[in-house]
C-alpha cells in the first residue's frame, strides 16, 4: 500500500495546514487518517492519503452500496427506497436546466439515474472506473460506459455534466475538473453535489460522521471553500439545493459507526434535526448540489 501526501492545498494552493480531526475508516480497513485544514481557505481534505494505485483496495466491501448495489441490511434496503425519489428529483431539476440534449454523469456508479435520463429522451454518456459499477451500468443503458480515458468525448458536446458525490473521490481534482469543463458547451450547466462539512449532523457525530469516509473522501467541502473552488474554474455558480434524504441516510450510517448499531429512531431524528438546522443556518444541509454554468 502506497501513500501520498499533499503540499499544497487544492483550493488555494497554500501550503500551510493544521491538523483538524483523526478519522477512522469503519467501513473496509479500519485504518485512522488524518484530516488537515488549509490555515488561508480553511479546506479541508485527507492528508496523508492512499496513493491513485492503492486506494482501490478501499472500495473493496460488499457495503459500499454505489459500487455492489447490494440489498442486504436495513441501511441499504433503505438506501434502494429513497434512490428512486432521488433519482426523479434529479430528472426534474436536468431537464429545469437545460433542454435534451448530451448529458455526461462523471462517476455514474451503477446507472440508475443515466438510465431515467436515456428513458427521458436524454443523450448519455458515462464515466465509471470501478469495474463492477461500470458493467453494471453498461447492462443498463445497452452501451459502453467509459472508464479510462475523458478523451474519448468531444470538446464541448454536453449540456449537463453531473458529478452526484463523486467530486471528493477524485485524485487529480482540479485537473479532472479541468478536463470536464472542455467537454461541457458554452453556457452549459456542471452539477455537484458533495456533503457538507458544516452541516448539523457532521458536528454532531464528529470523528464518527459517516460522511467523512476517509479515505475514499479525499475532500471535505462547505459552502466558502466550494464556491472558491468553482470560481477558481471559472464557473458562474448559479444555485444551491439541498439533498434532505442525505441527512437520515448518513445519520444512519453514522448511528452505526458511534454504537455499533443502527437506531432507526435516533438517525430519523437527528436527520430531521440536521434539515431544520439547515433550514434555518444559510442551506447548511448534510449535502448539496451546487448548480454552477460555464461563460
Amino acid at each position: 500500500m502506497a501513500y501520498e501526501r499533499l503540499e499544497n492545498c487544492p483550493v488555494c494552493g497554500k501550503t500551510e495546514f493544521k491538523n483538524f480531526l483523526v478519522v477512522k475508516d469503519k467501513s473496509v480497513s479500519q485504518e485512522s487518517f488524518v484530516i488537515v485544514q488549509c490555515e488561508n481557505c480553511s479546506f479541508k481534505f485527507t492528508n496523508p492519503r492512499p496513493d491513485q494505485a492503492s486506494i482501490g483496495a478501499y472500495y473493496e466491501s460488499e457495503d459500499y452500496i454505489s459500487h455492489s448495489d447490494t440489498k442486504k441490511g436495513l441501511i441499504n434496503k433503505a438506501y434502494q427506497v429513497v434512490r428512486s425519489i432521488a433519482v426523479k428529483d434529479k430528472m426534474e431539476l436536468v431537464n429545469r436546466l437545460a433542454p435534451k440534449g448530451a448529458i455526461l454523469d462523471y462517476g455514474c456508479g451503477t446507472g440508475y439515474f443515466l438510465a431515467a435520463c436515456q428513458k427521458d429522451g436524454w443523450q448519455v454518456e458515462g464515466f465509471e472506473p470501478n469495474a463492477t459499477a461500470n458493467k453494471q451500468s453498461e447492462k443498463k443503458l445497452g452501451k459502453m460506459i467509459e472508464k479510462v480515458d475523458l478523451d474519448r468525448f468531444e470538446k464541448e458536446s454536453f449540456e449537463i455534466i453531473t458529478m452526484w458525490h463523486v467530486l471528493e473521490h477524485i485524485h487529480t481534482v482540479n485537473e479532472t475538473f479541468q478536463k470536464l469543463l472542455t467537454l461541457l458547451k458554452p453556457g452549459g450547466v456542471m452539477l455537484v453535489a458533495v456533503p457538507n462539512a458544516d452541516s448539523l449532523d457532521a458536528k454532531k457525530y464528529g470523528e464518527n460522521w459517516a460522511a467523512y469516509d476517509v479515505p475514499r473522501h479525499l475532500y471535505h467541502f462547505n459552502q466558502a471553500t466550494m464556491k472558491r473552488f468553482l470560481k477558481k474554474h471559472k464557473l458562474v455558480l448559479e444555485e444551491t439545493k439541498p439533498m434532505k434524504y442525505d441527512a437520515y441516510y448518513v445519520s444512519m450510517l453514522s448511528e452505526k459507526y458511534k454504537a455499533g448499531k443502527t437506531n432507526m429512531l435516533t438517525s430519523v431524528l437527528n436527520g430531521y434535526k440536521s434539515n431544520s438546522y439547515a433550514n434555518k443556518n444559510d442551506k447548511d444541509y448534510s449535502s448539496l448540489i451546487y448548480i454552477a454554468r460555464k461563460k
